[in-house]
């Protein structure tokens, strides 16, 4: 079974009706997503469950980048790991790159330069307290390297259904939306100004904050996990 039959069957069959039935979902904006083309999905990121809420309501399928170790296991259980994080719409990160996030633009811009929507959480992690962090700039450059649009999304409430630390939490209605698509044209040929990057990725933040009301924290999200804030006017 290739992997976009598997996906298609996860969202329709298997475990897109039953989301749909249990949580009701509320989706607003979708319209702003296009109908045809590579766009970047840039979402917030309160649980595990957001890649499951996000796409549900779209018509094409979307695409995030997962670790490489997702599709290399071996026996059975690789096999059907493997079978499964393909099928969710999922691609590993590209190990040719120098570093993870290297990789990880590498293998979005191959979703994109085939035409696809890629989806992204620009704070790189799961907000462990609902507020909103610093966006990293690799949306950025994948942005100006790709010449695709960016859509804000917001998805809310999707802490309280899988809290941090916890397979469940409670039964609630969680929230998707999607903003007007962001053009980053008028900054083409600027990829490798760290500037231009902060800028456009701290534009996509502002639209992200926007939709979802976060409390906005100027610190990545990862050193407020460890209690080591950094100087905010760092790349």
């Amino acid at each position: 079974m290739s992997a976009r039959i598997f996906y298609w069957l996860l969202k329709w069959v298997f475990v897109g009706p039953w989301l749909k039935l249990v949580f009701r979902p509320k989706v607003v904006g979708r319209e702003h997503v296009p109908a045809e083309g590579p766009a970047i999905l840039a979402s917030n990121h309160l649980s595990y469950a957001d890649w499951l809420f996000m796409p549900l309501y779209l018509p094409r399928p979307v695409t995030f980048v997962a670790k490489a170790e997702y599709f290399t296991g071996t026996g059975i259980k690789g096999r059907l790991q493997r079978m499964f994080f393909s099928g969710a719409g999922q691609v590993p990160i590209e190990r040719g790159g120098a570093t993870q996030a290297e990789g990880a633009i590498i293998s979005a811009r191959r979703v994109l330069d085939g035409g696809q929507l890629f989806g992204i959480y620009p704070e790189g992690t799961r907000s462990h307290d609902g507020k909103l962090y610093r966006g990293r700039t690799g949306i950025a450059r994948i942005a100006l390297q790709t010449k695709a649009p960016v859509v804000p999304v917001a998805v809310l409430r999707t802490d309280e259904i899988a809290p941090p630390g916890k397979t469940f939490g409670r039964l609630v209605r969680p929230t998707v939306i999607f903003g007007e698509p962001l053009d980053f044209s008028r900054y083409e040929g600027l990829e490798n100004d760290r500037f231009i990057l902060r800028a456009i990725t701290d534009e996509i933040m502002y639209e992200i904050l926007k939709l979802s009301g976060q409390e906005y924290v100027d610190m990545y999200a990862t050193d407020a996990k460890k209690g080591t804030p950094k100087d905010p006017k760092a790349a």
